[in-house]
């Protein structure tokens, strides 16, 4: 009995930690203003950087409740942007390009675009990571940004640990992947970009003991094995942030803590 209890305890913190990855907004365990702190250093971050798009991610678990190997939980793309503030003004800053998974239907996501404060809104850590690309590749990943591309490579059909190697479900790691792909391939075809990401990129085992994987996909929609073979993987910011660390030069990676 001790022992389906534990099972059933790691089950739900293996949920959770999914519930607080890629969905939008979430309760803020931080005042307003420690969030906008927060953002505010991101943004400053860029900005000094001169970056024109940077790769975001957030944490919206603890560290101790994520799987080995998986510090953050959401990853987007920030554009630096002309903004039309809710009085008409017209401002510069950071819009956030999101694969958000959807609150009533977690096996499902969707795009949307909204603002840092948004983005940092439900973290669970005061802290940032920033993935900036070479100049390059940011020129790039806007070309794709504003085509049919960015939209043409979302694939609905949501799973919180998608394989980025085969096609069937995505997260919203493997879809800022495949995006960054994408671009540096110029490419929009996606058996291409899959074929270089079997190449070259290396995603992360999911250390998760098989049991609680198969209880994941026998009673949580947002988890299933149908894109897996083998030893299940996915992409985290981790990989992805080493992948453009070893094969773009001159991508910087940096992260930003506040206290609280």
């Amino acid at each position: 009995m001790y022992l389906f209890v534990k099972i059933l305890v790691s089950f739900s913190l293996l949920v959770g930690s999914v519930h607080a990855g890629s969905m939008a907004g979430g309760e803020s365990q931080f005042a307003a203003e420690e969030i906008i702190k927060l953002t505010k250093k991101v943004e400053k971050t860029l900005g000094a950087k001169g970056a024109r798009v940077a790769i975001i991610a957030r944490a919206g678990r603890p560290p101790a409740e994520l799987p080995e190997g998986m510090h953050f939980t959401h990853v987007g793309f920030a554009v630096y942007s002309e903004i039309t503030t809710a009085d008409g003004r017209v401002v510069h800053g950071y819009a956030l390009y999101n694969l958000y998974q959807r609150n009533d239907k977690p096996d499902t996501s969707h795009l949307v675009q909204d603002f840092p404060v948004d983005f940092f809104a439900g973290v669970a850590v005061l802290e940032a990571a920033v993935l900036i690309p070479s100049p390059e590749l940011q020129r790039r990943l806007l070309e794709v940004l504003a085509s049919p591309t960015y939209r043409a490579l979302h694939d609905p059909r949501y799973s919180a640990i998608a394989s980025p190697y085969t096609l069937g479900r995505q997260n919203c790691t493997e879809f800022v992947l495949d995006v960054v792909n994408a671009a540096i391939y110029q490419t929009a075809d996606i058996n291409r970009i899959k074929a270089n990401e079997k190449a070259y990129f290396e995603a992360q085992p999911v250390s998760v003991s098989p049991l609680k994987l198969m209880l994941g996909a026998m009673f949580s929609a947002e988890i299933t094995l149908s894109d897996q073979s083998g030893t299940p993987v996915t992409a985290t910011f981790e990989t992805i942030a080493r992948y453009l660390q070893k094969y773009d030069e001159g991508a910087e990676l940096i992260t930003l803590t506040l206290e609280p």
